[in-house]
């Protein structure tokens, strides 16, 4: 009987020590930073798609169960899923990752956010209360979400908190090494202007040195008017604009249409990896994004 009972409790510390906790991440660029702190150590669930636009997630049902069963949760804290994130939360009722809790993470701790709006009113579009969202692209942040995710993921699993800690340094060491490289690529075009059809890039712009100010969109989540789009043609030719950065869930045509008007060229964009060919992990998108934008403005 003793020895059946050593044997059960040895199984049972097994199973322990090889349970996964359970990550869920509301975006793909958040869910590829947990997967390289995480690794195998993790159980992951990204509920937004990375071609959906971030703004207007469509909700299934799915979401409240894998909110219910998470151990950790990462989202912006910066009301990105505003339209989608809280109802899910609340039919969720999961305490371990409400706000101020061990595994909740908001990715914009710590965060000073850009184009943070003097007043708020329905005229200005889709704008955010907090500032602009769309910080993930910066590599630098990138960094800090990850230390946030390996104190997070330490936190409610301490029996690994050495691993964790040596993925997000190993993460850490990885884009310090492309910074130089992404740098180098982005210099000769220092200044230039560059056109997209959302405001989705402020962040990627103020890294590398390049102005994303001119856009399709009259105002943010504004569908373009043939009056603002004649009004962006004659900007893009004062300024000699080379590219449009178009996003998946952008119209693309509207874009080619602009880009040929122009002389300027279309360049496919994705905040998130996975949306473009060859992105899965979060270097390899600023890899690819650097390397299309450095293209189109040669």
């Amino acid at each position: 009987m003793k020895k059946q009972l050593l044997v059960l409790m040895a199984l049972l510390t097994a199973t322990a020590a090889q349970a996964k906790i359970n990550v869920v991440a509301t975006l793909p660029d958040f869910g590829a930073l947990a997967r390289a702190v995480g690794d195998d150590k993790i159980s992951l669930t990204v509920l937004a798609k990375p071609t959906e636009d971030p703004h207007f997630v469509d909700a299934r049902p799915s979401f409240v169960v894998a909110l219910r069963e998470a151990d950790v949760l990462i989202d912006g804290g910066a009301e990105l899923e505003i339209g989608w994130l809280p109802p899910l939360l609340q039919n969720a009722r999961n305490s371990k990752i409400e706000l101020g809790q061990p595994g909740r993470v908001q990715a914009s701790e710590g965060v000073r956010l850009m184009e943070v709006p003097a007043t708020l009113t329905r005229a200005a579009g889709d704008v955010h209360a907090m500032g602009n969202p769309h910080f993930g692209v910066d590599p630098i942040i990138a960094k800090s979400i990850a230390a946030h995710i390996a104190r997070a993921f330490s936190a409610v699993d301490p029996a690994n908190a050495a691993t964790y800690d040596a993925n997000e340094k190993k993460f850490e060491a990885a884009i310090n090494a492309k910074l130089q490289q992404w740098g180098a690529t982005m210099l000769p075009f220092k200044g230039q202007h560059v056109a997209a059809y959302h405001d989705s890039w402020p962040y990627f712009a103020h890294r590398f040195g390049i102005e994303i100010d001119v856009f399709l969109e009259p105002k943010p989540g504004i569908p373009p008017s043939p009056s603002h789009l004649a009004e962006v043609i004659e900007q893009m030719k004062a300024m000699h604009i080379k590219a449009v950065i178009v996003e998946p869930y952008h119209d693309r045509k509207i874009a080619e249409r602009v880009a040929s008007a122009t002389g300027a060229k279309v360049v496919e964009f994705a905040q998130y990896p996975g949306a473009l060919p060859n992105t899965g992990t979060y270097i390899e998108l600023i890899d690819t994004l650097v390397s299309r934008l450095a293209a189109a403005l040669r």
